[in-house]
């Protein structure tokens, strides 16, 4: 075949491909996500006014209340047939700061950028309501660009209108694959669930435990490898004073898997009235390496340090290997505490004819229950009284379960928060030898069979032949081409997150896979699903990632029992490269207010270490365009994890073990290879994509050159309504009526499910009373009227009133015209549609909403052109900083606020400093942005200056005025 030939043909693949992705379905490319930029959610109480969304939305009944008060004080300017013609366009349109899917509504999904002050229509409703109602704007907003546009349907649709026909209303709610689960923990094709992630604390070395303090102040404690353990506070502050230090003590080493090291921390489960912490760490004693329990007493000059002088020694293991090692201490709802300890190391547990763990005389391979109570002084510890091998010959008393290699994590569960069903429960992850990892449910005198057993198959035949009926079978075990060293997790039963109640979340130090078990009710079986992070849009929440670092070394809960995993980019005590992140649903969320609590005072010694995450926000990612269309293979993987430094092994692995080429392979599932193709009409997002075959790719992911993978935008118009499967309201014609002759009128009842209105008598005696005197309205005739229909009788004039927003102010020829306009209007035959005089109630305008990105000028001698620059971002004014701002960024300013020139700009708050939030700092712009927002700027509240160099702006109307 000829070249030109060759490329004739993937020069019409290419263009095929365009197409395809261009018709391909796009449902998975948003997300329920309401005004507040959070998820939504089901209402505490039912709600009355917009009923539709009682069951999952964004409303709870204070705010359905709100939106109520709102609809009749806007109804009050009706009389009896603009009620019965306008009221359920009204309700709609304001029940939709309800809707599950308002952000998109309202163009909210980014806080960057400016929301729409009504929801976004589609356009055969917009224009029903044009030809219903459409007079009626201006009682829905104060802006001034509905003046002049109420004559003129494709103006008035224009501004209403939003051209994506799936999620603009009524759309949104008719697509069934949409709302089909709505509400539902998200999954991609492949059933992986769609989770995110809010990063808590970083640079860390190895942190291996957290816990947390279960006394109301709601700190927790993180554990490092190398001995320290650090306090951290609900607000994400360390205080810089270790809670304990026993870097000194703790046997470890700075290469990558060493598995000795400070491996857990466990606190009485009274540390109020108790106060005392347990560790377990390595040590070496005579250069003999050994396991160490101890116990510390909290400090009494400080509640935020353990006394380092009170360590008493518990309980002491030999280790005849290095690894191996266990690590978990934990107490039990029955008050006792748990050691889990490994098998003693090496491969295969070679110790003795059956191995450590089948050998009840000896502590290795165990699962310990002691007593620590009331042990001041007597012995450190004693055996609780149903231990299930108490007094059986040749067996050691402490020993709870048996037949472990090397439990990796384990947890208690909380049981349900209503039913309590699960409580006490032991969950642990237990690393397998060279087949299977497995989780296993603990049980009093318990056999789990190693090294008889690995997961649900034999390891050593003879062994497992003759082995027991009665041994624990694991509630689930997985291959090595999915993970090779597990990492016990935890059952959900925080109060943030409903989907995930009774999820059992765990994970994979090696592939950094995480994972989930959910129990069959019916079967008692354990159904897996696997968790991956949420594409950019699922995720674009405040504050959330949807990346980690691969290297999964424990899961947490904090006193609230929202869930964490503490990961790391290089498994070695001394890099800092570990991080804590919260798991987060962002699918659902619970009710305002349900899951709030204010934590107990904290007295700090000492000075506080503030947070700043490192990893950038899903919601703060600007997309980015590529000149020309191209094709970029791309593989696709159930979890985007970031990359770790150095090719590093398992903490958790046999000694013989060669380092693994580190990949970001997070899944076992074939690679699907998928070709995006991005069309210079179309608008695409670009982001690093790593091919889990490529051991570079990490590399190219940390340093930001990944090849890029091109992903079509889903705001594209859909040339077809979805169908709908019983005819909406909104499409139904109007009723007939006729006009009634009796004065004073009642109001209606809406047909849309509102409340029913109070006859006027009932109303106060402020409010503007109906029309003294109406024309019978002609039986037969409806009200929804096209265009050219003569208007009907009922039909008053009333004169147009429009309120100036304040960061809307119009030039002094847009002013003139639009007065102009506006005079021509009110003098023409035609009439605001059953609308009474508005301007007949001063005080009745609605307080306006201001947008992300509004700016104002503020002087002491309160003047419109000249004053200290504040901008508005998410629901608060700050001040700018002078760093960089010139003046294109005051023409910005200027032109925003209706001016068309900038004078000056005015640094070192010449024109006064601020006293709140300084929000933007080192601003350049073009002049030709819309806001500051849309500059080149550092992040949002990110600045290095003071108030008294707050910038203001003098602007005008020509450049001489300052003449």
């Amino acid at each position: 075949m000829s070249r030109v030939s060759v490329k004739g043909v993937e020069l019409l693949s290419r263009w095929l491909l365009v197409l395809l992705v261009l018709h391909a379905p796009r449902h998975g490319n948003t997300h329920p996500q309401c005004l507040d930029y959070k998820p939504p959610f089901q209402p505490r109480e039912p709600l009355v006014f917009c009923k539709e969304y009682a069951k999952f939305g964004c409303c709870d009944l204070e705010k359905d209340d709100k939106i109520s008060q709102n609809f009749y004080k806007i109804m009050d300017y009706f009389d009896y047939s603009g009620y019965m013609t306008c009221a359920k366009y009204i309700r709609t349109i304001l029940c939709q700061e309800c809707s599950p899917y308002s952000a998109h509504l309202y163009d909210a999904e980014d806080a960057n950028t400016p929301m729409r002050e009504l929801p976004g229509l589609c356009g055969d409703y917009c224009s029903e309501f044009w030809h219903q109602c459409r007079y009626t704007i201006s009682l829905l907003t104060d802006n001034n660009a509905t003046v002049g546009i109420e004559e003129d349907r494709n103006k008035f649709c224009n501004f209403l209108e939003l051209k994506d026909r799936e999620y603009c209303y009524p759309n949104v709610l008719s697509d069934d694959k949409l709302n089909a689960n709505l509400g539902d923990v998200r999954a991609d094709p492949e059933g992986c669930l769609q989770l995110c992630l809010q990063e808590v604390a970083n640079g860390l070395r190895n942190p291996v435990a957290m816990v947390h303090a279960d006394d109301g102040t709601h700190r927790f404690f993180v554990a490092e490898q190398l001995g320290y353990v650090w306090t951290y506070l609900p607000n994400g502050s360390r205080i810089d004073r270790p809670f304990l230090n026993l870097t000194k003590a703790v046997l470890t080493s700075p290469w990558a898997g060493d598995e000795r090291g400070f491996l857990c921390m466990a606190l009485h489960p009274r540390f109020t009235l108790v106060q005392k912490a347990y560790v377990y760490y390595s040590v070496s004693v005579k250069k003999e390496e050994r396991i160490r329990i101890s116990e510390f007493t909290l400090s009494a000059d400080d509640m935020n340090q353990l006394d380092h002088s009170s360590e008493r020694t518990i309980l002491e293991v030999v280790e005849p290997a290095s690894n191996h090692n266990g690590g978990q201490l934990l107490f039990g709802h029955d008050g006792y505490l748990y050691i889990f300890i490994g098998d003693g190391g090496r491969a295969g547990d070679p110790f003795g004819k059956f191995g450590n763990s089948q050998n009840k005389s000896t502590l290795l391979g165990k699962v310990l229950r002691l007593n620590v109570d009331n042990n001041d002084d007597v012995e450190p510890y004693s055996i609780p009284s149903d231990n299930p091998f108490l007094g059986e010959k040749g067996s050691l008393p402490e020993i709870y379960a048996y037949g472990v290699r090397n439990m990796w994590r384990c947890s208690i569960d909380r049981g349900d928060l209503i039913t309590g069903q699960g409580r006490g429960r032991l969950f642990c992850g237990d690393v397998g030898q060279n087949k299977f990892e497995e989780v296993d449910l603990i049980v009093k005198g318990g056999n789990y069979g190693w090294r008889a057993k690995e997961g649900f198959s034999c390891y050593d035949n003879r062994l497992c032949h003759n082995s027991s009926l009665d041994d624990i079978l694991p509630i689930f075990a997985y291959p090595h081409k999915l993970g090779k060293s597990v990492t016990g997790g935890y059952i959900y039963r925080g109060c943030q997150m409903p989907n995930l109640n009774g999820l059992y979340i765990f994970g994979d130090f090696m592939s950094g896979r995480l994972m989930s078990l959910k129990e069959n009710q019916s079967t008692g079986k354990w159904e897996y699903k696997e968790i991956c992070m949420g594409k950019d849009q699922t995720c674009r929440f405040p504050k959330l990632i949807n990346s980690y670092y691969k290297y999964i070394i424990s899961f947490a809960e904090d006193e609230a029992g929202e869930l964490y995993f503490l990961a790391t980019g290089a498994p070695s005590a001394s890099a800092r490269a570990g991080v804590i992140y919260k798991i987060v649903d962002p699918s659902r969320r619970a009710p305002p207010g349900k899951c709030s609590f204010k934590p107990t005072l904290v007295k700090i010694k000492g000075k506080l270490i503030h947070f700043h995450p490192k990893e950038e926000f899903v919601i703060d990612k600007k997309p980015t365009t590529t000149a020309a269309p191209t094709i970029t293979a791309r593989t696709t993987a159930t979890t985007t994890l970031r990359t770790p430094p150095t090719t590093l092994r398992s903490m958790k692995t046999r000694p013989t073990y060669t380092p693994p080429t580190a990949t970001l392979k997070a899944t076992a599932k074939p690679a699907t290879i998928m070709a995006t193709v991005e069309p210079v009409t179309t608008r695409a997002t670009v982001k690093p994509v790593t091919t889990p075959s490529n051991p570079t790719s990490m590399q190219q992911r940390t340093t930001g050159t990944a090849t890029p993978a091109l992903t079509i935008s889903w705001r594209q118009v859909m040339t077809t309504r979805p169908g709908h499967a019983t005819t909406p309201s909104w499409q139904r014609p109007s009723l007939s009526y006729t006009r009634p002759t009796v004065t004073p009128k009642p109001r209606p009842l809406l047909t849309t499910g509102a409340r029913r209105p109070s006859p006027p008598t009932a109303r106060p005696l402020t409010r503007p009373q109906p029309h003294a005197t109406v024309r019978p309205f002609p039986l037969g005739v409806t009200t929804n009227r096209p265009q050219t229909t003569p208007r009907p009788t009922y039909w008053t004039a009333a004169t147009k009133h429009t309120t100036q927003r304040p960061n809307f102010t119009l030039s002094k020829a847009q002013d003139k015209f639009l007065k102009g306009q506006s005079d021509k209007t009110q003098h023409s035959t035609g009439n605001r549609v059953n609308k009474k005089n508005r301007g007949s109630k001063p005080g009745k305008q609605r307080r306006r909403k201001h947008r992300a990105g509004s700016v104002r000028l503020i002087s002491a001698e309160q003047l419109s052109d000249r004053g200290r620059v504040e901008i508005y971002i998410r629901g608060e004014w700050g001040t700018v900083c002078d760093d960089l701002f010139n003046s294109k960024a005051a023409t910005v300013v200027c032109q925003q606020l209706g001016f068309p020139v900038a004078l000056r700009v005015a640094k070192r708050a010449e024109l006064g400093g601020g006293s709140g939030s300084i929000l933007l700092d080192d601003v350049e712009c073009e002049g030709t942005e819309r806001t500051l927002l849309d500059c080149k700027r550092a992040k949002l509240g990110k600045h290095n200056c003071a108030h008294d160099e707050d910038v203001g702006v003098v602007c005008g109307y020509h450049h001489d005025e300052d003449k």
